[in-house]
């Protein structure tokens, strides 16, 4: 994207993390400052690019787990930017009555979700914030959609580790209250087990550029995030070991990610 097509209102002066994982995955709605971002992540992670597909593949699988175990109707928080395999082609692939609300804080995501949905009934796009999940819930738009008396699948792809500790129980708290049972969430979260300290602080130095500092995590910390909810098998698990399918191959493990999928008591 060069800067003769920069839409008003954007902010190139600091990097976009949508804008970091669409360039992650080879996207081209991207301005330079995410492209250096980017560069230093890689720097201390080499392999970020396949991190990034090996998350998508994550997504596409709890998707089916859950269209599978009857749910209907999505909401991805902190969607990104439009690419193949996203919630709504996935789930209505399976389940096509399913309906998706995407919610994102990025102009350009919104923009670019907007264009792409505006004549599909079924799914949406809302601009909303994760720290402030009251938000999320009371959108009228999202709530047009979304039946909260009805099982909901809570989608949370490499978001929850923007979150510092005490916000987790405010985040996932209003949003478990929120939640009929048999509502399900499902998550990935980086994590420092069996990695190198120098790796790990580099990406967080890199990250400290951005509007959305990242933080790295311990198991039995991100294990946190679920509380209140009943871990399906086989739990929190590097999403590698997350009910692998072979009809649809992940890149090779990278053992940077903790995922897993819950359902509500």
């Amino acid at each position: 994207m060069t800067d003769q097509r920069i839409p008003s209102g954007i902010d190139t002066s600091r990097p976009s993390v949508a804008r970091m994982y669409d360039y992650y995955l080879g996207g081209k709605d991207n301005f330079a400052i995410d492209r250096e971002a980017v560069g230093r992540v890689e720097a201390a992670m080499p392999e970020v690019r396949q991190l990034a597909l090996e998350n998508r593949a994550f997504l596409r699988r709890a998707v089916r787990y859950l269209v599978a175990s009857g749910v209907r109707q999505f909401i991805d928080i902190g969607a990104g930017l439009p690419t193949a395999g996203n919630t709504h082609e996935v789930a209505q692939r399976a389940a096509p009555e399913s309906r998706v609300v995407y919610v994102d804080n990025d102009p350009i995501v919104l923009a670019h979700g907007r264009a792409l949905l505006a004549a599909d009934e079924l799914t949406t796009v809302i601009g909303a914030d994760l720290r402030r999940p009251a938000d999320v819930i009371g959108d009228p738009e999202l709530r047009r959609l979304i039946d909260f008396s009805e099982p909901v699948g809570v989608l949370l792809i490499a978001m929850t580790h923007f979150l510092v500790e005490e916000e987790f129980e405010p985040v996932m708290g209003s949003l478990r209250d929120a939640l009929a049972p048999g509502s399900h969430v499902a998550l990935t979260h980086v994590t420092s087990d069996h990695h190198s300290p120098e790796a790990v602080v580099g990406v967080e130095a890199a990250y400290r550029a951005t509007p959305t500092p990242i933080y790295f995590r311990r198991h039995d910390e991100i294990l946190r995030l679920f509380d209140g909810f009943d871990l399906v098998e086989p739990g929190l698990v590097t999403i590698d070991a997350w009910r692998p399918d072979p009809a649809d191959p992940a890149p090779e493990a990278t053992g940077w990610l903790h995922g897993g999928v819950a359902v509500r008591r």
